[in-house]
Parts: C-alpha cells; structure tokens; sequence
C-alpha cells in the first residue's frame, strides 16, 4: 500500500513574493514511486470552473518552492492554470531522508509524481498537464519531458544540465578523465569522512560575504539567494547548500540521452547574458537534431537577461508570463 507520511507544512504565508488575492492558496502533498512524501503549493484561479489546465513546477536547483517556483505557479494560477509548486525529495518541506541528497532518478521521479497528483485532482484535466522546471530543474524537466507521455507542454527557464556541470565543470572547463578521477577521489573519501562522523559534510550555499573579485555569475547568485530579494531559510543555496557527496551520481548519469525523441511541445528560455546560456542553447540543438516532432519545439532567448533575472524578473521583470501563457494555451 502507498502510505503518505506526515510532514510539518508551514500554514502562514512565508514566500519571497506577495500573495496574491485573485487565487485560492493551499498546501498538498503527495507520494512518488520511492515512498517520499512530497509538499507542494497549489494555486487554483478564484471561482475557476470546472476542470483546469495544471502546470508542476520546481526548481531552482537548491532552492524551495517559497522562491522562484511559487512565483511562476502563481502567476500562472492567475492567468487560469491550476498549478503547483514542489519542493523534490530531501529538500525544503518535503521528506526523505537523509537530507540534501539529490538524485538524476528520484528528482525526475519527483516530477512525474507532480504529474500523477494532477491527474488524479478532481480540479485538473489530465489531458491538460504540463511542466515549468527552473534552472538544474529546467533539466530535469526535458529529460521529464522524454519519459513521461502524459505531459503537453514543458518549459526550461534559465535551465542547467546538472549531469554535465557537475562531469565537466563550468562551460566545460574540467572535462577530463584526470580531472573527473580527482572529483570522485575526493567525493569517496568524503563518504567516508561522513561515516567516520555521523553526520553528512555540507558543501556550502552561495558564498558569503562575497569577495570584491568573485566572477559576474557569482554575484548575480549572491544578489537573489543572499539578499531580501530572495533569501528563505529553507534554501539550501541561501544557507549551507548541499552535502558534499550529494550530486555524486551526477557524474556517471547524464539526463538528456533521448531528448530528441521527445513528442511533446518544449520551449527553452534562457537570457544572453546568463552564464548559463550554453546549457539551454546545446540542448536545444541537441532536442531538435534528428527530432521528427521538432515543429513544437521552441528556443527564446531573452535579451539581456542574467541567469537570475529569470528567477524573478530582475529589475527590469523580464519573465515572459505573456508568452508562458499563450505556449501553454496553444499546447495544453
């Protein structure tokens, strides 16, 4: 039998953005296929009738669903979505234990059980389900995207493939076998550091304070996750980040593999000036090449944005709602 365990969900309003008063807010929880117990926030559009589109939507990568996610699920719950925003396993208000682990399996897991709850509502069409992922989700919602038939329409903003980062390093730099033989060297020996201990060595969140010399991507983390803007105490990258050995696995288990057989509708957004911009422009290529359903596929790149300008809108509120909206209505 599936057995939902109990979780301590925060009643009060403790997200990074307003409340807004055209939707109906409420906690949900629900179970994926490894047992963990999953919190969320639904969004449902006031006095909406009958059944609704419905959007999941997770991500950033270390980040809860107080954050970026609950923004975008609610702003879309305002445009007549049902939406969701969840925290994945070992993370924020969801259980699983140890905490800050993180998986290519379970956190695709997670997704796909963020579908199986909006199929089964009583307020969302099945047929009407699609994916938002942000940032290391925005990968994660792709290769979502390439299994799970029963999703429309997915969209990857400011996306990361945290497989590739984390074999090859940033923009590739550290992709070598040496250099890939040091990183699991050091990351064994952290686990046995961690047994020795009783306890789970963490990583570290953004940096802090930060130093006068630390790079553009640096400090465009820092400005969301270290600040008012965006800082919540569930953050793992507002606090103490992930356990050291928690991406272990990412190494050795690229996402991705069959992102050109996906069917479905998918549109990458990702800003220019990101430093991230070369995750959503490869696998954009990569999506499209030798795809027979390549028509529905869709790369829009916002000018001038920076990586987290698309947690938020930056200054200048870049996040395209607009056309969030009219690709979900066309697919969904």
């Amino acid at each position: 039998m599936i057995k939902k365990a109990e979780l301590k969900l925060t009643q009060e309003w403790d997200k990074t953005f307003p409340k807004s008063e055209d939707v109906d807010h409420s906690k949900v929880t629900f179970v994926n296929r490894y047992g963990i117990t999953l919190a969320a926030d639904m969004y449902v559009p006031k006095n909406a009738q009958g059944r609704l589109p419905a959007i999941a939507v997770s991500g950033p990568f270390g980040a809860v669903k107080e954050q970026c996610s609950g923004l975008y699920a609610q702003t879309m719950a305002q445009r007549g979505f049902l939406t969701i925003a969840f925290d994945p396993s070992f993370t924020g208000e969801s259980g699983g234990e140890p905490r800050y682990m993180a998986s290519p399996d379970i956190n695709t897991e997670d997704f796909m059980a963020a579908v199986d709850f909006l199929s089964l509502n009583e307020r969302a069409d099945a047929d009407r389900i699609g994916i938002i992922g942000i940032c290391g989700w925005g990968g994660m919602a792709v290769n979502t995207a390439a299994l799970d038939t029963r999703i429309k329409a997915t969209v990857a903003s400011t996306m990361y493939d945290m497989t590739r980062v984390n074999a090859k390093g940033y923009f590739d730099s550290e992709d070598s076998e040496e250099q890939r033989f040091e990183k699991k060297k050091a990351l064994c020996a952290q686990r046995l550091e961690d047994l020795k201990n009783g306890e789970y060595k963490l990583g570290g969140g953004v940096i802090d304070p930060l130093p006068e010399d630390a790079p553009f991507f640096v400090k465009d983390y820092y400005d969301y996750y270290k600040t008012p803007r965006g800082y919540h105490p569930r953050s793992l990258n507002s606090n103490g980040g992930w356990n050291v050995v928690g991406c272990e696995s990412f190494i050795n288990q690229p996402i991705l593999q069959y992102s050109n057989e996906i069917r479905s509708a998918v549109m990458i957004m990702h800003g220019d000036k990101a430093h991230s911009f070369y995750f959503g422009k490869d696998a954009y290529e990569n999506m499209i090449n030798g795809n027979k359903y390549a028509d529905n596929k869709e790369l829009l790149v916002i000018d001038g944005a920076s990586h987290t300008d698309l947690y938020d809108g930056g200054e200048n509120k870049v996040i395209p709602f607009d056309k969030l909206e009219e690709f979900f209505n066309k697919y969904l």
